[in-house]
């Protein structure tokens, strides 16, 4: 048994290890960093010209999470003469700054992804430029690339555009303050407050958010709750416990608005080859329809995303406290998203979770190789410019993006196993309520909801399957190897 305190754990260095365990490199090489250098010397003041429009006036603000400094969109709505609402949504420009095949976008294309590990963020791109000159921070001359569309009364998107501005973020909220005030569990936000103009307007992308995300739950995209955990440290930073981060209004707004301009951006390059992000139909449906059958809902024999859904939104409303148990099995039933290569004409599988055909992933430059990818395609296109990738190219990146996506969830896991066995290892005796979350040739997991911890079980794990619950006792913990154990009670 391990009860060790955080403080004879080098956490970071761990996280570390682990991902060079996992094929990443956690250090950007000399060329890049000195490709960093050649950047921040000469960067510009930046002006609008005949391709790139000046946005500036506009009311645009992000909502990201509190200590985001890697923030890639911004947002502004308007509201139309006949009812409908026209929104832009602001990508940063990361291209502008990496050209393709450079030392850093070498690196990136190697890394794919910034991985968050609850103690240290490795980024994809040097911090100089995710969190500086090609972050849409408060206040700065930024440039980017607009999806633009118009949405009507009921949700549906009517009509888009794509093109180059130069914007600049008025307001950078939070999501934890304006969730709470969107839902009328709390004040203002003090930026908000301070301009009835902000105001408004985030009251009117809330408005059309939730017209989106109606239209999206009536077409059969999933109604699933998630919930996010982060370490609590004290004042020596040492982990003392575990906070969840449950969704809210405002997260919903920015996932709405999205998912929306992801499709936008998809159906923009049906006529290039290009990178599309797909959720097969689930391999495990049987399963999925035997939970729903437990809950009296009975399903079609075959994979149906509309009647998925529907039983989601009356589990949610019937029990909302064990909802994000019935989410988490059903996700992991579902299985991972992936990556993949989609030439011009093709029908790829799509979206299952989404219930759409078209998607990609284009919205976060600064942390996720496949968005500057489909970035650049979509900068080729309106400059009427061949591609700047072969199929062979995009299919390679496509299998890497998927590989290494799998592989930072790896890392991100052990992580959060090493943090919670710090937090928990002042708690073995205990006993919690538990769900079977997965299981695998290692053994069967369960996780408990308050706090949120994965672990295996060790005893009585007969008979199990995913999403059934029991109840555990927490028998062991192990910080260096990432252990929660626990037995059936």
């Amino acid at each position: 048994m391990n009860n060790s305190s955080a403080h004879d754990h080098n956490l970071q260095e761990l996280a570390r290890q682990s991902m060079i365990d996992h094929g990443f490199d956690p250090e950007f090489p000399s060329a890049a960093l000195e490709q960093v250098r050649q950047i921040t010397a000469q960067a510009k003041v930046i002006t609008p010209s005949v391709d790139v429009r000046d946005l500036r006036s506009l009311l645009w603000s992000s909502i990201d999470n509190e200590t985001s400094r890697d923030l890639d969109q911004v947002e502004v709505a308007e509201r139309l003469a006949d009812g409908s609402t026209k929104v832009l949504i602001g990508i940063a420009d990361v291209d502008a700054f990496v050209p393709k095949d450079s030392p850093i976008d070498e690196h990136a294309s190697k890394q794919t992804t910034s991985v968050y590990t609850g103690v240290r963020i490795f980024p994809m791109l040097p911090e100089e430029l995710s969190t500086g000159l090609t972050s849409l921070l408060q206040d700065q001359d930024r440039l980017a690339v607009v999806i633009e569309y118009v949405v009507d009364k009921n949700g549906g998107i009517v009509s888009s555009d794509l093109y180059r501005a130069l914007v600049r973020n008025k307001a950078q909220l939070a999501y934890p303050a304006v969730g709470a005030w969107l839902e009328g569990r709390g004040e203002v936000p003090a930026v908000i407050a301070k301009s009835p103009e902000i105001q408004a307007q985030v009251k009117l992308q809330d408005e059309v958010a939730q017209a989106l995300r109606k239209e999206r739950y009536e077409h059969g995209a999933l109604n699933i709750q998630s919930s996010e955990t982060q370490p609590v440290f004290n004042n020596g930073q040492q982990v003392v416990g575990i906070s969840s981060q449950e969704k809210n209004r405002a997260t919903d707004l920015i996932e709405d608005f999205m998912v929306a301009a992801n499709g936008v951006v998809a159906r923009a390059l049906l006529d290039v080859s290009s990178i599309r992000r797909i959720v097969k139909t689930p391999d495990r449906w049987d399963r999925i329809v035997q939970l729903a059958a437990q809950h009296g809902t009975t399903l079609p024999a075959t994979p149906d995303s509309r009647s998925l859904n529907e039983f989601l939104t009356k589990q949610k409303a019937a029990d909302p406290d064990h909802f994000p148990d019935l989410s988490l099995a059903v996700v992991k039933l579902m299985g991972p998203g992936e990556y993949v290569l989609e030439p011009p004409g093709d029908t790829g599988e799509g979206h299952f979770g989404l219930a759409v055909r078209d998607y990609t992933h284009s919205t976060a430059p600064n942390r996720r190789f496949p968005d500057m990818v489909t970035q650049r395609l979509v900068k080729a296109k309106l400059a009427k410019k061949p591609s700047p990738y072969s199929d062979a190219e995009l299919e390679a990146i496509a299998q890497n993006c998927t590989a290494k996506e799998n592989a930072a969830q790896k890392v991100e896991r052990e992580m959060s196993k090493r943090i919670a066995a710090v937090a928990m290892s002042h708690r073995i005796g205990e006993t919690f309520d538990a769900i079977v979350t997965g299981e695998t040739q290692h053994g069967t997991f369960v996780r408990i909801p308050s706090p949120h911890v994965e672990g295996m079980l060790q005893h009585g794990k007969d008979g199990l399957d995913v999403g059934d619950r029991l109840r555990v006792k927490l028998v062991n913990t192990n910080v260096e190897r990432g252990f929660v154990d626990f037995d059936r009670v």
